[in-house]
């Protein structure tokens, strides 16, 4: 799952905020790269300070942990690299509780998961300032979002592309009902069951596909299988470097059903309070993210085997924010 833990409901989620309170933050390594400022960080606003980054373990967020981390290196702070935190409700605590200063973050899984919303915004600014609003009473506030938006999709092979020619979940649940055999799924089993998944999606624009449709499986499995064409469509999700990498067509939606995940950074308001440039330095870099950047990043990581930082640290450098130091 890419942006929320499969852990679901208001004691599952007290479970793990205890098991995570129980077993502490300890780890972490300082972060060494050598930079100097680029076109972020100039005259080091945040030399002197002390400040632990953290992030989820799936690839595109230890991508932009590692961003995050280099601009304050950049700035001039010494930095504890605490990024790769299983689940999302750990890293959400970390900066919560003051074991992390700051983490990239998705609108969508605060509002959803971390604040028990049931009905996602439609308008990703105003999805946005919702969370920005409702948790600035946590201790955390939430600098202006990015376009990388971290969502469900249905994407399918080329081959299948011009055979059908869909564009749209709309003409996908016409092609359904016209010929319910061409219509069928690879997915998770969460998205399986998920209300923001695939019982939403069938109510939502009015498909009924039979359970024999409809195959469930691991998310690395589902690309491989969209590939060769053994479902129709397959459950992706929007930033996955493999989108690009195997050349599939992504269904837009375009009754805008499935929630905004889009990225944005979280910051303890201590934190902010103490070092307001963190502000300014992360301010650039968050506008220049979007789907085609996280979808490069993370195939390189992904498909071409990659580190992560070190993918991080290339871009940074390739887009000028930071230079050698």
């Amino acid at each position: 799952m890419r942006r929320v833990t499969s852990v679901t409901g208001p004691v599952a989620a007290l479970a793990l905020l205890a098991a995570v309170s129980g077993c502490g933050l300890t780890s972490g390594s300082p972060m060494v790269d050598d930079v100097k400022p680029g076109s972020v960080g100039k005259g080091q606003p945040l030399k002197g300070a002390d400040l632990t980054v953290t992030s989820k373990e799936f690839t595109e967020q230890l991508v932009l942990g590692a961003i995050m981390g280099i601009a304050f290196q950049a700035a001039g702070a010494e930095v504890l690299d605490r990024t790769g935190i299983q689940g999302s409700i750990g890293s959400r605590e970390a900066v919560k509780n003051g074991d992390a200063d700051a983490g990239y973050e998705y609108t969508g899984t605060a509002w959803i998961t971390y604040l028990g919303n049931s009905d996602p915004i439609a308008d990703p600014q105003k999805q946005w300032e919702a969370v920005r609003e409702a948790d600035a009473k946590n201790g955390l506030t939430w600098l202006p979002p990015s376009k990388l938006n971290n969502t469900y999709a249905l994407a399918m092979n080329q081959a299948n592309y011009k055979k059908y020619g869909t564009k749209t979940l709309s003409e996908v649940a016409a092609l359904a009902k016209k010929d319910p055999k061409a219509v069928t799924l690879c997915v998770e089993s969460e998205f399986a069951n998920r209300a923001d998944g695939l019982p939403g999606m069938e109510k939502a624009y009015g498909m009924k596909l039979p359970s024999g449709n409809i195959t469930q499986m691991d998310t690395g499995i589902i690309y491989t299988q969209v590939r060769k064409g053994s479902c129709t469509y397959g459950e992706v999700f929007t930033t996955d470097g493999r989108i690009k990498s195997m050349n599939l067509a992504v269904m837009a939606d375009d009754k805008k059903f499935f929630p905004n995940y889009n990225v944005a950074p979280q910051i303890n308001t201590k934190a902010l309070k103490k070092y307001p440039a963190i502000a300014e330095v992360l301010a650039p870099i968050t506008k220049r993210l979007d789907n085609d950047v996280a979808q490069e990043l993370n195939a390189k990581v992904d498909v071409d085997g990659e580190d992560p930082h070190a993918v991080a640290l290339d871009w940074m450098k390739k887009e000028g924010f930071v230079k050698e130091g």
